[in-house]
């Protein structure tokens, strides 16, 4: 008789096992080298249980690592809303994720996790933010975006600085929104075809797709 493929069976612990050999796949190879392949062999289950439980290989980063305010859910709620308002909730989204106890254990237990979050930011969500700007500048808004949420992540997280480290959940979103804001908007382009900034915007306007 063949194996049944799908649906799990018998082994209530089945998704915390298939995370936990996940997670070590992770941290070893990182994210882009990882496969759903590799994962299921790793793991002895069949692949389809992968996509049965995670859905994507997005969604087992997400549980390996917490993610819950990741790109695949917290930049999907950023994104979604009012535009003038973007910068606030892409910061949100960062600190919920970061200032959580629980996630700061797992992305501080080995070194080899900056390889991994490094890939993330890198072929999710830096690409995720381009296509959601749009326009012939989207991919620089999207990187001078990723610079900023990149650096806090270290600054503040990773590898703190006593400076950073201090400073109020309040006081990151007040300094850094806009740094921020500014990486996001939208640039204009002289008849020479030389880029500069667009005219001085009301406090959260200037992020209409182009």
């Amino acid at each position: 008789m063949n194996k049944s493929r799908g649906r799990p069976r018998g082994r209530p612990d089945t998704r915390t096992h298939i995370a936990q050999a996940a997670r070590g796949l992770f941290l070893r190879h990182g994210y882009r080298a990882t496969t759903l392949r590799a994962v299921a062999a790793e793991a002895g289950v069949d692949s389809a249980l992968i996509s049965y439980h995670f859905g994507s290989k997005k969604g087992l980063f997400g549980e390996v690592l917490q993610l819950h305010c990741a790109q695949s859910f917290a930049l999907t709620t950023a994104l979604d809303g009012d535009l003038s308002e973007l910068p606030d909730r892409i910061l949100r989204a960062v600190t919920d994720l970061w200032e959580d106890t629980e996630f700061q254990q797992l992305s501080l237990q080995d070194d080899s996790v900056m390889t991994v979050l490094q890939e993330y930011l890198e072929h999710e969500v830096l690409g995720r933010l381009a296509e959601f700007l749009g326009g012939q500048d989207a991919t620089e808004r999207a990187v001078a975006a990723v610079t900023v949420i990149g650096g806090l992540i270290f600054t503040r997280y990773l590898n703190p600085l006593p400076s950073t480290a201090r400073l109020s959940v309040a006081d990151v979103h007040r300094i850094l929104g806009p740094p921020l804001r500014a990486a996001l908007q939208s640039r204009t382009r002289h008849a020479s075809g030389r880029r500069s900034p667009a005219a001085p915007a009301l406090p959260g306007a200037g992020f209409a797709r182009r």
